[in-house]
């Protein structure tokens, strides 16, 4: 893949990482409820499903870096950057248990990410003046 090729799709993958992983994020509960059911280990889960956070924050870490250089505006690049460091906050505060934090605060740095790489792939990117 060529440099080129994935800094204008970035804000595509970005935007679809950051849409997975809110998908992941509204099932688990209910595939904890569902395994509970399953077996007697009601905190049991799949060690693959935990590593999917950092799969996710790792594909989006590199869509906000390709977009962050791509952008026409500097306020787009502060909000990528921003609504990231708040979803690896809340997933590593998830992870440590660093400061108690609703489970639901984890949906809106990923609901920013999705609106801020799409906005930015509609309107942003140099060459265009509506952003």
């Amino acid at each position: 893949m060529k440099v080129i090729q994935f800094s204008s799709k970035s804000d595509v993958i970005g935007a679809w990482a950051s849409g997975l992983c809110l998908i992941h994020c509204l099932a688990t509960p209910f595939l904890f409820v569902a395994q509970a059911g399953l077996i007697n280990h009601a905190a049991a889960h799949p060690h693959w499903w935990g590593i999917l956070d950092f799969v996710f924050l790792f594909i989006s870490l590199l869509a906000i870096w390709w977009s962050s250089k791509t952008t026409s505006k500097r306020w787009i690049r502060i909000a990528l950057w921003t609504s990231w460091l708040l979803l690896f906050f809340v997933v590593l505060n998830e992870k440590l248990a660093i400061v108690p934090l609703a489970e639901q605060a984890i949906y809106i740095p990923a609901v920013g990410l999705i609106f801020f790489h799409l906005y930015n792939h509609r309107y942003c990117q140099f060459g265009k003046e509506n952003c």
